[in-house]
């Protein structure tokens, strides 16, 4: 959809003259289009990350080093990457939605709630001069997300965004104020 193509073509120039070694993870990786790109420009230190059984069948059809986790639990706390990608569920609770569609779609009672744990979880695994590809909606309250992501030692530097038609997108490059 929407929010993916925008982060891979956000993720394109990103990329584009970073060393081929760098250690990426694709956390809730979903159908694997982010870890695709990295590997379509050469980088193969891909790890990709998801809560979900049947993403994370899919994404060892393709070949992918995988691990079910539910954002870092799983991830060993020594492992640290030059880059961590997250294309995060980020809507607000519906009732009304499906139960099996809200693993992928609700961040949390407000939206932002899952974002807020991935930045709180994320510094830990982010190498001292890596970065964070995230991406973040307009109904996700960004000056929350960013507040906090600030609150952690995070610069923040916008890379994209795109209005679609009941929301704006964007994707953030968050580093530590160090780097």
């Amino acid at each position: 959809s929407d929010d993916s193509y925008l982060l891979s073509e956000s993720l394109l120039g990103y990329l584009k003259n970073k060393d081929r070694k760098l250690t990426i993870l694709d956390m809730g990786s979903g159908s694997g289009i982010q870890a695709e790109t990295c590997r379509s420009l050469g980088f193969e230190n891909i790890l990709v990350a998801d809560i979900d059984t049947d993403a994370i069948s899919h994404l060892k059809k393709s070949k992918l080093k995988t691990i079910h986790s539910d954002l870092f639990k799983k991830i060993p706390a020594s492992k640290k990457f030059g880059l961590i990608i997250f294309n995060p569920p980020y809507l607000p609770e519906d009732p009304l939605e499906p139960k099996d569609s809200r693993l992928a779609t609700t961040g949390g009672k407000r939206g932002y709630e899952i974002i807020l744990d991935f930045l709180t979880q994320a510094k830990s695994h982010l190498a001292s001069s890596g970065s964070i590809l995230l991406l973040i909606s307009s109904l996700s309250k960004p000056a929350v997300i960013k507040s906090k992501a600030r609150t952690l030692g995070f610069n923040i530097k916008l890379l994209s965004r795109k209005k679609i038609f009941f929301e704006e997108l964007f994707v953030y490059q968050l580093a530590p104020k160090n780097h």
